[in-house]
Parts: C-alpha cells; sequence; structure tokens
C-alpha cells in the first residue's frame, strides 16, 4: 500500500510518499480502506517537530479519517465488514475522563495516523459513520467536530438562549458554530476577512466582528450583549486572546480553552478568573462516547461539515500549505478514492 511518512519533525518538505506492506488485523483489530482524511492546526505542529516528545519519527501522520472496514480479526463484535468508519483521536479514550495513559494514544502523534490507503485499528477505536455523510465530510469529524461538541455540549452543558463566542472560522470554530445553533443558542464570530464574516452570516451566526477593524473586539462583546458578556467563549488564540475573552464572558462563564494559534507564551491576570466565577477548560479532542453522541446529534438533525477544499492523495504537501495559509474555512480534505 502506499502511505505518506513524515521522515522527520523539519516541516511539511519532511512529507514523503511511501510503499509499506499491507496491515493485517490481529485479534480484536479491523482493516480499515482509507477513503478521505483531514487536516488539523495540530498536524502542522506534529509536522514542525514542535508536538513533544512523544512522536516518534517516520511517522504517518493526521488523525481523522473514514472508511471502509475491509476485514476484521478474531474476536471482533462491534465492527463488520462493510462498515464506513471513523478512527477516534485518541485510540484508547473510550470513556470518562482522559489520563497519561490515554495522552499516549493519538494517532498521528504517539502512533501513526490516516494518511495511507489502509490503517488496522482496534475495534474499540471506532464510530460508525452517520448514514447521511460522505467519506470526505465523515473524515472532518474525529478531531475538530469531537473537540467543539466536547467544549459546548460535554463539559459545557449548552442550553437554548445562551450566548456563544466563536473565535475564527476553522473546522472547530465552524463546528461550534454548527453546533449552538443546533441547541438554539445566539452566536457571535470574529474573524480578520468580511468575506468569511459574510459566510458564516449566511450559516446563522447572529453578530460578527472583524477583529482587524475592532482590535478590542471584547468591548464590542460586551456592547453585543448588553454589557453582561457571553455565557460561552470557544478559545482557540491561546495566549494572545485569552486576556480578552476573560472579559468577553459573563460572570459564571465558561470557556473551552483549545487552541494556540496565537502562541503559547503569555502573562494571564487571574483576577477575572475568581472575580467573575470563570470556568476555564482545557479541550483536547475527546472520547469515543462523545464521539458517539455527537453522531447522534449529527444524524438527527442532518449536519452538513463545512469542507473548504477537497485534495487528491497526491496533493498532500499542497494540502498541508493550504491550512498553513490560514486562507481556508471550515476543513480541509483529503481523498483517497
Amino acid at each position: 500500500m502506499k502511505a505518506y511518512e513524515l521522515q522527520n519533525g523539519t516541516g511539511i518538505e519532511a512529507l514523503t510518499i511511501v510503499q509499506r506492506p499491507d496491515p493485517q488485523p490481529d485479534y480484536g483489530q479491523i482493516s480499515i480502506r482509507v477513503r478521505a482524511t483531514s487536516l488539523n492546526y495540530r498536524d502542522l505542529v506534529v509536522a514542525k517537530g514542535q508536538y513533544g516528545s512523544g512522536v516518534q519519527y517516520p511517522l504517518i501522520p493526521m488523525s481523522d479519517g473514514a472508511g471502509d472496514v475491509v476485514a476484521v480479526g478474531e474476536g471482533v463484535t462491534r465492527i463488520k465488514v462493510g462498515d464506513r468508519v471513523c478512527g477516534i483521536f485518541f485510540q484508547d479514550w473510550i470513556a470518562g475522563g482522559i489520563s497519561k495513559e490515554i495522552m499516549k494514544s493519538d494517532l498521528g502523534g504517539s502512533i501513526n495516523g490516516m494518511l495511507a490507503e489502509y490503517v488496522v485499528l482496534h475495534q474499540d477505536g471506532v464510530v460508525k459513520v452517520p448514514a447521511h455523510l460522505t467519506y470526505e465530510e465523515a473524515a472532518t469529524l474525529s478531531c475538530a467536530a469531537v473537540t467543539a461538541w466536547h467544549g459546548l455540549v460535554s463539559k459545557g452543558n449548552l442550553t437554548a438562549g445562551e450566548t456563544v463566542l466563536i473565535l475564527g472560522t476553522g473546522g472547530v470554530s465552524i463546528f461550534a458554530l454548527q453546533f449552538a445553533k443546533m441547541f438554539g443558542a445566539r452566536a457571535i464570530v470574529t474573524s480578520s476577512s468580511d468575506e468569511k464574516l459574510q459566510r458564516v452570516k449566511e450559516m446563522g451566526a447572529d453578530e460578527v466582528i472583524n477583529y482587524k477593524t475592532h482590535p478590542d473586539w471584547e468591548k464590542k462583546v460586551y456592547e453585543l450583549t448588553d454589557r453582561r458578556g457571553v455565557d460561552h467563549v470557544v478559545e482557540v488564540g491561546g495566549a494572545g486572546t485569552l486576556a480578552k475573552s476573560l472579559s468577553a464572558v459573563c460572570y459564571g462563564g465558561k470557556i473551552s480553552l483549545i487552541g494556540i494559534l496565537t502562541g503559547v507564551t503569555s502573562e494571564i491576570n487571574p483576577m477575572p478568573i475568581l472575580g467573575k466565577s470563570i470556568t476555564v477548560n482545557g479541550i483536547y479532542v475527546g472520547s469515543r462516547e462523545m464521539f458517539e453522541a455527537m453522531n447522534k446529534a449529527i444524524s438527527q438533525n442532518k449536519i452538513q461539515p463545512v469542507i473548504d477544499k477537497v485534495f487528491k492523495f497526491s496533493e498532500a504537501k499542497e494540502a498541508y500549505q493550504h491550512l498553513k495559509s490560514g486562507a481556508h474555512f471550515g476543513k480541509v480534505v483529503i481523498a483517497l478514492n
């Protein structure tokens, strides 16, 4: 089979296509013909060698992928040949809380990922694909969608009538917008692009803010909420935006700290957290249990993931570069058909 490997952590140019033997399922395992994969910002971090000491190169990258089950090993009962499945991000996170041991089971990081024609996973490490989704759409779910669901629903207990502030228009942010509207929440979205803000308005965003023309966007958020603040913040910026998010959230509000797009180093004043009784949750994807609950909601509400562009398998480097450019709206996908 053909697969991509990151030969080292020197960047996208280290991505190389190689020939490997077709993997065979052992006891409790399944073999998947991968039909599509999707990129996350984390994949750029892994490519640059900045993901931590747990990554061993050469590595098959990417956590997200969907395909067909083509063979099963002995003892497999959850899944059958012909099922359409997605791999879960943390192969060992089935339910309950995260642990140090679970953190070592992340596809495309600590272990080989999905950017290959065939992969073998344990039967417990997959979920079935919602029937109305294409392979390309299903491939977007494992990281970005589960992350948004974990933050807003599993941890955030989002309810109708609440207000959600969503930073940006990448994969996690667009899923967060879709889930917020599905639950009957009010959504405020920020971006530096008026074109992207127009697109989120068409998707149902109630208010939009261009953070280039409104650098003090947290003040604008306060104005839009009658100086109350928002109930939830989907915080994908990290160090450069967290202080503003703390200002924008209401008393007793919740911040889902998800991304590091603006860096990892800053000095944060803890007083707003204490004085406003803010809950700050670190959200690192989620469990299979969350994934399955989310898929039920996606199926019931016929949610369609937003795909910015689909690249061919031979264009994997171009897909990485497109994500790196920041020009995308929603998810960047690589199709293996």
